[in-house]
C-alpha cells in the first residue's frame, strides 16, 4: 500500500507540475525569440570608372540595405536573420556581368563593369549552438571569412557581399589554439548566382607564441555543377606573421606565408601552382609601413587561384587581377598609412609583372581617406589609378584604368 501511495503521489505531483514546467520553458523561449536585437545598416556610394578600353565613363550611384535580427539565447542556441537589398538610384550608366541590372540604357559594351547588381535576397538565416564547451557551431546561410580573405571571404566591399551555406564548427579547447571546419554546400556570389557545392574548409592557429602566430590550412574545394572542375583545386598553406618590440615605440612587422594548389574534385591534372607572400615592416609614431611580395605562381596554362577570397582586397583595387593571367602574377608593393584626427590614411604602390618570362602588366596606385564620427556613422573617399604598361588593349591588362568611390554609412 505504502509503495502504491508513493506511485500514485509522484504520479500526481508529475501531473501538476508539468503544465508549470511547460510554461517556464514555453516563457524562456518566448523570451529569447522577442528579447533579440534587432540590426539596420544603409551604405550609400557613389564609383566612377574611367577605362581607356571602353567608349564611355561607368557611373553607378546606389543604395545597400540590410536589415536583420538576431534572437536570445535559448539553451545555447540563438538564430539570426537579415535581408539585403541593393538599388541603382537614377538613371546611372554601367554595366553589371550577366545583365543583372537594368543599367545602362544605352549599349552596355560601352561601360565598365560596376559589380552592383541591383539585387534583392535573404543575404544570412542561420542557427548557432555553444552549449559545447570551447567550441560553436553555426549552420545555415553565412557570413564566412578565414584568416585575412585571402582564400575565403565575404567580399564585403561590394554592395551584395558573397555568403555561403555552410556548417562551420570553431573550437578553443587547446590553449591559444583555434580549430575551424566548414563545410560549404553552397556559395552566392556578388551578382546574386548560385554555386553548388560540396567543399571542405580546415584551418588552424596557433597563437602562445609571444613573436607571432602560425596558421595551416586545407581548402578542399569541389564547386559548380558535377563533373565541371572548372574551379575545382586543392590548397594547402602555412602562414606565419607578427610583431616585435624593439624599443623607442617602434614595432617591427613580418608575415610570412606559403601555400601549394593542385587538382581536386573533377579539376584537370593541369591544377598545379604555388603562392608565396613575404612582407616586412614597421611601425612608429602612429605611422604603419609595409613593404611586401605577393606572389601567384603559373606556368601559361595554369595559375594559382583564389576563387573564394575577398579579391578586392588584394593585388590593387582597380581589380585588374580578379583572375589570375595563365602566367601568374608578381605583386611588388609598398604602402604606408595611418590615423590622426580619426581618419584613416592609407596610400599603396604596386608594380605587377608575371611571374612565368617577367613581362611588366604595369603600376597602380592606392589611395584611401575614411572616418567613423561617433558610434554608428562612418564616410570615406577612395582612389585607384592603374597604368598598364603595354596600351594595345587587347587585353583588359593593358587599359589604363582609374576608379574613384564616394560612400556614406549608417549602422546600427
Amino acid at each position: 500500500m505504502k509503495k502504491k501511495a508513493y506511485v500514485l503521489a509522484l504520479a500526481g505531483t508529475t501531473f501538476m507540475l508539468a503544465p508549470l514546467a511547460q510554461a517556464e520553458v514555453g516563457h524562456n523561449f518566448t523570451e529569447a525569440l522577442t528579447g533579440g536585437k534587432a540590426s539596420a545598416d544603409m551604405r550609400f556610394r557613389m564609383e566612377n570608372v574611367s577605362d581607356d578600353g571602353m567608349d564611355e565613363d561607368a557611373n553607378a550611384l546606389t543604395l545597400r540595405t540590410r536589415l536583420g535580427y538576431l534572437t536570445g539565447d535559448y539553451e545555447g542556441f540563438k538564430a539570426f536573420a537579415e535581408m539585403t537589398n541593393t538599388s541603382a538610384l537614377g538613371d546611372d550608366d554601367y554595366k553589371v556581368p550577366g545583365a543583372k541590372s537594368p543599367f545602362p540604357k544605352n549599349d552596355p559594351s560601352a561601360y565598365p563593369v560596376v559589380a552592383d547588381p541591383e539585387l534583392s535576397r535573404i543575404n544570412q538565416a542561420w542557427v548557432s549552438y555553444s552549449g559545447i564547451a570551447d567550441t560553436a557551431v553555426k549552420l545555415g546561410r553565412q557570413r564566412v571569412k578565414l584568416d585575412n580573405d585571402r582564400f575565403v571571404g565575404n567580399v564585403g566591399w561590394r554592395q551584395t557581399e558573397q555568403v555561403y551555406d555552410a556548417l562551420v564548427i570553431a573550437n578553443t579547447s587547446i590553449q591559444d589554439t583555434t580549430l575551424i571546419y566548414g563545410f560549404v554546400s553552397r556559395a552566392y556570389n556578388i551578382f546574386g548566382d548560385e554555386t553548388q557545392s560540396q567543399s571542405h574548409l580546415l584551418n588552424a592557429s596557433y597563437n602562445g607564441f609571444s613573436f607571432g602566430k602560425i596558421t595551416g590550412y586545407a581548402y578542399l574545394l569541389d564547386l559548380g555543377p558535377e563533373d565541371s572542375g572548372a574551379a575545382d583545386s586543392q590548397t594547402l598553406g602555412l602562414s606565419f606573421g607578427g610583431k616585435q618590440g624593439l624599443g623607442n615605440d617602434f614595432n617591427l612587422l613580418y608575415g610570412l606565408e606559403f601555400a601549394s594548389q593542385s587538382d581536386y574534385a573533377d579539376s584537370p591534372d593541369t591544377v598545379d601552382a604555388n603562392y608565396t607572400k613575404l612582407e616586412l615592416g614597421g611601425e612608429f609614431a602612429g605611422v604603419t609601413a609595409k613593404i611586401g611580395q605577393e606572389k601567384l605562381g603559373g606556368d601559361g596554362t595554369y595559375a594559382f587561384q583564389t576563387v573564394l577570397a575577398t579579391k578586392h582586397a588584394f593585388n590593387g583595387w582597380a581589380d585588374k587581377f580578379l583572375v589570375t593571367p595563365s602566367d601568374g602574377l608578381v605583386d611588388n608593393y609598398f604602402s604606408v598609412g595611418g590615423k590622426p584626427m580619426g581618419i584613416k590614411l592609407l596610400a599603396v604602390y604596386h608594380a605587377y609583372s608575371s611571374d612565368e618570362g617577367g613581362d611588366d602588366y604595369g603600376t597602380e596606385i592606392n589611395l584611401l581617406a575614411a572616418k567613423k564620427f561617433a558610434k554608428n556613422y562612418s564616410a570615406g573617399l577612395k582612389y585607384a589609378s592603374y597604368s598598364a604598361d603595354n596600351n594595345d588593349a587587347t587585353s583588359s591588362l593593358n587599359t589604363d584604368t582609374d576608379k574613384v568611390w564616394l560612400w556614406g554609412q549608417v549602422k546600427f
